[in-house]
């Protein structure tokens, strides 16, 4: 009768144990679940630019709808030629404004005129996609464009023919990201926006739905 009594409390408390490790383990899994926040541009995408573009465009099904595939943000840094330490500085503040790490670009070719040579190191860009490319078009469209000095607006002119914009941006500064009293050099970027739409008028609405702010033509 002992050794019976013994085995059965062996056993409640092997189970007791056991019960309790897969209690800790469920709180810990539970205490490391990540919740990620919706990106707004994408789920206004979703919600509002698909149905309305689809009566605008006539398109019978939602693939058909204009979509965004990558924005590339490319930096020339033609003074890396006489000081190559400068483009360190430009690559830190690149990254800090897109959130990424960024390519740096050399030259294909010598030039002795601009005293340039093969491989040497001339600039830097990021592709963004997907989640990280609606955050960026979010801050670009509702932050950084409107603390343009003087700012009336893009042009609407800037397409490529086959559906893609391109945006000049002259001062860097603009970001929010950018510390004005830290910069050791103001530089300028060109912005190209990549979508699937197949003419530019397309493209155009899919960037005005985004809230792009285009000039205003005057009747």
């Amino acid at each position: 009768m002992s050794e019976e009594k013994k085995n059965k409390k062996n056993k409640k408390s092997s189970t007791d144990s056991k019960s309790k490790k897969s209690e800790s383990t469920a709180g810990k899994s539970e205490s490391y679940i990540e919740e990620k926040i919706p990106v707004r541009l994408q789920e206004f995408y979703k919600k509002h630019i698909i149905p309305e573009l689809s009566k605008k465009f006539g398109y019978k099904n939602p693939l058909q709808v204009p979509r965004l595939e990558k924005i590339c943000i490319n930096v020339g840094v033609g003074a890396a030629t006489q000081d190559p330490k400068v483009i360190d500085s430009v690559i830190k503040d690149l990254e800090n404004i897109a959130g990424q790490k960024a390519v740096v670009t050399k030259a294909k070719k010598s030039v002795s005129n601009f005293k340039l040579r093969e491989g040497m190191k001339i600039g830097c860009m990021v592709t963004l996609r997907k989640a990280r490319m609606y955050e960026f078009l979010d801050k670009l469209i509702n932050l950084s464009i409107p603390r343009i000095r003087d700012f009336r607006g893009v042009s609407d002119k800037s397409f490529d023919g086959r559906g893609n914009y391109t945006i000049g941006i002259r001062e860097h500064i603009i970001f929010p990201e950018v510390d004005v009293d830290s910069v050791n050099r103001i530089f300028g970027m060109d912005i190209t926006i990549v979508t699937t739409a197949k003419t530019d008028d397309e493209a155009r609405e899919l960037l005005r739905e985004f809230g792009m702010p285009f000039v205003k033509k005057e009747n």
